[in-house]
């Protein structure tokens, strides 16, 4: 087995669940808690957790988020905590979506305004272009959630260079390299690490079992690469 590599110079998270309550990921404060301190034994220093904004399913908004996200601190105080915890969204390409955008109402994170989308596991979005090019013109700085897990662009690749070209940051999942998602999804985001066009590399942690799975994807070649790399921008997370 491969020598597994230490996530702290990763420092900070930028794709989480870890607001009770609110969406799939955490369904209370203890559950909040116990994977903030899992993710501390990692070495992480802090994270911008990201919510759903997904209109159909979890109609969270910057109010609700924000308000979350103060329990979820006075907590992290209280037990005095190493950790430092910022919110922003994981936003589905939707019509909602879209209108947040035209209203420059987007939660997002760092100097350079980054936000954080995904768009639908099933079907292409036809507003898809649209949405980045009004992220774009708004100031936002685009990062496109788990990009190979979109399984539809994985017989054209060149789908994930024209995100590139678009000035769309990618952002793979961490378990993605230990098969949690099948091994055509595994192979993608070997693929795009080899080839340096991931920016980010997040935990998606909704609960325990992505801890552990995250365990796992220490031991990954390409894990290794990912933090070897000068492609990686989680040095500017923490930048609110």
């Amino acid at each position: 087995m491969k020598q597994p590599v230490s996530l702290a110079p990763l420092m900070w998270d930028m794709h989480s669940h870890l607001l009770p309550g609110i969406d799939d990921g955490a369904p209370t404060l203890e559950h909040s808690i116990e994977l903030i301190e899992k993710l501390i034994a990692f070495g992480y220093v802090g994270a911008v957790t990201t919510p759903h904004i997904y209109w159909d399913m979890y109609r969270n908004s910057p109010e609700i988020i924000l308000e979350k996200l103060a329990v979820v601190k006075e907590e992290i105080a209280k037990r005095q905590l190493p950790f430092q915890l910022e919110a922003a969204a994981e936003y589905f390409c939707d019509e909602h979506f879209e209108s947040q955008i035209e209203q420059g109402k987007l939660l997002h994170f760092g100097k350079e305004k980054y936000v954080l989308f995904e768009i639908s596991f099933i079907q292409e979005n036809i507003n898809l272009g649209r949405a980045i090019f009004n992220m774009r013109l708004n100031g936002f700085q685009p990062i496109l959630a788990h990009p190979e897990r979109y399984e539809y662009w994985h017989s054209d690749f060149s789908r994930y260079e024209s995100m590139l070209d678009k000035e769309v940051l990618l952002q793979v999942n961490i378990n993605s390299l230990t098969g949690q998602y099948g091994p055509n999804v595994r192979r993608i985001a070997e693929k795009l690490i080899a080839k340096g066009m991931v920016s980010f590399i997040g935990s998606d942690c909704h609960h325990v079992g992505h801890i552990d799975l995250m365990e796992q994807a220490r031991s990954s070649p390409s894990m290794k690469i990912f933090l070897e790399s000068s492609r990686s921008l989680h040095s500017t997370i923490s930048a609110h």
